[in-house]
């Protein structure tokens, strides 16, 4: 063979041999090729797999943010509107111990200068005979709404000397043995208006109940249960202040303004006659015109609470004994006033 054809045989084999290679090579990137496809679809899947992970949780934390803004919004109100009933029983509060701070400055004068045997006129004005009484300067006292209810007239002086009359006789009592007993039992766990008690259940039958026994009988109830809590106030109406119309059946007033009258119906009786007092029953807006009589009975009764709760309190230093015939005056007041026995100062 010669050199030329030796020449081209090993040019054919290394042609040969390179188609093999590339032929080689081309295979092995198309392994290359799927497997890398393969690859990229498995990410694929994995990244949208992961934007839908990414997706829910934006969506759980903006409820999770909502959530807590609504409740952060609530505790907000809530501490709020605690905040205000905390700051109005503190005024309250306030304006209670200022009220018994008064009253027992008031009450100290009443038990070193009044006894039963002995009581102070001044603080006592329904003790006054009619002829005292007509000398007053001025008239009228107000019961504010306390924990009392204490009567405070104004100090006044008589315009002429006092006409002495006939000495009066001796008077002289003699204590029920029943009554004395059911006070001292009272008297050793008192309670104001436990009608548990046969002491106060008798005193509510026989002069409580009478006394404030009305012809409206629906605001007769709403009245007591106003004076046992120790929520009704009573007040003058000033009749000087607004011109005087006649009328016969205006009953209540408003909470900006009431109207005087020259006779006016008697919210509690339905009588019509010289209303010169109004009566507001705990935190109500309404007033109820009231006449002298209904008046005086209405105060006989919170008299009588004024006393009891006095006791309860631990105030009145007086012996039993003394404390019992207090009480027993403050009863016969309840039914002088249920007769329709009052004082001209009081109308």
């Amino acid at each position: 063979m010669s050199d030329h054809e030796r020449v081209l045989s090993r040019r054919s084999s290394l042609e040969i041999k390179e188609k093999e290679i590339r032929e080689r090579g081309s295979e092995i990137l198309r392994e290359q090729l799927d497997a890398t496809k393969k690859e990229l679809k498995l990410k694929d899947k994995e990244c949208e797999r992961l934007s839908q992970v990414r997706i829910q949780l934006e969506e759980e934390l903006e409820e999770l943010t909502a959530s807590l803004f609504e409740e952060a919004h609530k505790m907000v109100r809530e501490a709020n509107v605690k905040q205000a009933a905390a700051e109005k029983r503190l005024r309250e509060a306030q304006g209670k111990i200022d009220v018994l701070q008064a009253e027992v400055t008031a009450l100290k004068t009443l038990v070193l200068t009044s006894t039963p045997s002995t009581p102070n006129r001044q603080l006592h004005p329904q003790l006054l005979s009619p002829k005292a009484t007509s000398h007053k300067a001025g008239r009228g006292h107000t019961r504010n709404k306390s924990a009392s209810g204490i009567l405070q007239p104004t100090p006044e002086k008589p315009d002429g000397p006092s006409v002495s009359g006939p000495p009066a006789a001796e008077e002289q009592r003699e204590a029920d043995s029943t009554l004395y007993a059911e006070f001292l039992m009272w008297k050793d766990r008192p309670s104001s208006v436990d009608r548990a008690s046969a002491f106060i259940s008798r005193i509510y039958r026989e002069d409580i109940g009478p006394c404030l026994s009305f012809t409206r009988s629906q605001l007769s109830q709403s009245v007591q249960s106003a004076v046992e809590s120790n929520s009704l106030s009573i007040e003058p109406v000033a009749m000087s202040a607004i011109p005087m119309v006649k009328a016969t059946a205006i009953e209540c007033g408003g909470p900006n303004g009431f109207r005087a009258t020259i006779e006016t119906k008697c919210a509690l009786s339905g009588m019509s006659r010289l209303c010169r007092h109004r009566i507001k029953l705990g935190d109500k807006e309404s007033y109820y015109y009231i006449s002298p009589s209904s008046r005086a009975r209405i105060t006989a009764v919170c008299n009588f609470f004024t006393y009891i709760r006095y006791i309860q309190q631990g105030l009145v230093r007086h012996d039993a004994e003394q404390m019992f015939w207090e009480v027993m005056r403050l009863r016969s007041e309840m039914t002088v006033a249920k007769l329709g026995f009052y004082h001209t100062d009081q109308g």
